[in-house]
This record gives C-alpha cells, structure tokens and sequence, in this order.
C-alpha cells in the first residue's frame, strides 16, 4: 500500500479505502493513516477484533472482509470535505467466494453465508473523521439488502439454508479455535 501523497482529509480518507482494498497491507501502512483512537461504529455486528479501536481493528474488519470476497473494490463517485469531515458516495463491487458471517454483541456468529460465487455492486455513502492527519471515525450507510439480493442471499432456498447453518458451524468453530483469518 502506497501512503497517502498529502495530509488532506479526503486523501486519508481515501487511503482507508486502500487499506480494505490493496491487495497486501501491513501494520505500519494502517498506522500512517489511521488514529490510535479510531471507531470503526459500523463494526457492531463485526467479529469482536474488528472492533478493537485502531489499526489493528481496521486491518481485522479487512481481514473478515478478505475471507469472504475475494474481489472487494471501491470506486468513489462523488466526495464532500468539510473540515474534519469527509463524505464519499461509492460504489462497491464484491465477489462472494468465502464464508461471510455476522456476529452478536458476545462475538457469536449470528449469521453466515456460505460462498455463492456471485459478484454484486452496490452504493455506499463513507463518512470520516479526520484529525491530526489521521483517520479518527468511520460511519457508512449500506444497501445491505440489495447486495443480499445480487448475492443469492435472499430469497433463501432450502439448500441455501441449510448452507447457511453449516456455514455457522464452521465460522463460529473458526472463531473458537482461534483460527479465523481475523484473528492473526
């Protein structure tokens, strides 16, 4: 990952971005551009190392992301900077080849989708906080339905579901072990 060429909120904002999405970061990339102090609030139903504040939560909300799909890309479309605050519009392409789950407040796996082999592009909106030059807070809003629906998600088929259950099983023995990509 290439650090950000200037201290611009929207150019760190931007390289958290690249942080999901390169193909190889390190703790020291996340380090350069993400607060000590950063709250990912999106990361409620997230395994509970990603919602460690921090780097090191960021590089466990990509690792549980990287499991999952095996081409996650972001392409912003439109960017609003006001201050501390950067807003971008996105679209978000994925490509579903690895267990996805979603976890509760314990950090139990509450749902899992076993790979479809689908891709979806779906419309985010990113909201950041950036301070000192580095990101301080994520928030987005989601069409988690329609990439449900791209997916193959919902409606569930019967096969579907019971994927769905041995998905759970094996995520949440994962988790147990712990052997999760997300917990390295």
């Amino acid at each position: 990952m290439t650090s950000p060429l200037t201290s611009s909120p929207t150019d760190i904002a931007l390289a958290n971005f690249e942080l999901i999405t390169a193909e190889s970061v390190t703790l020291a990339d996340a380090e350069r551009v993400v607060s000590p102090d950063h709250v990912n609030h999106e990361a409620h139903n997230e395994p509970l190392e990603c919602r460690a504040r921090g780097p090191r939560g960021l590089l466990a909300t990509r690792a549980w992301l990287r499991a999952a799909f095996s081409r996650f890309e972001i392409e912003p479309l439109d960017v609003v900077t006001d201050g501390e605050l950067v807003a971008f519009r996105c679209a978000v392409t994925v490509h579903h080849t690895g267990d996805f789950a979603f976890f509760d407040p314990a950090g139990r796996v509450k749902d899992a989708f076993p790979p479809t082999g689908r891709e979806a592009t779906i419309f985010q909106s990113h909201w950041f906080t950036i301070r000192d030059g580095l990101a301080l807070e994520h928030r987005a809003v989601r069409d988690d339905l329609g990439m449900a629906v791209q997916l193959g998600w919902v409606p569930p088929k019967p096969p579907y579901l019971v994927g769905m259950a041995l998905a759970k099983r094996r995520t949440q023995r994962a988790v147990d072990r712990g052997t999760a990509p997300w917990q390295a």
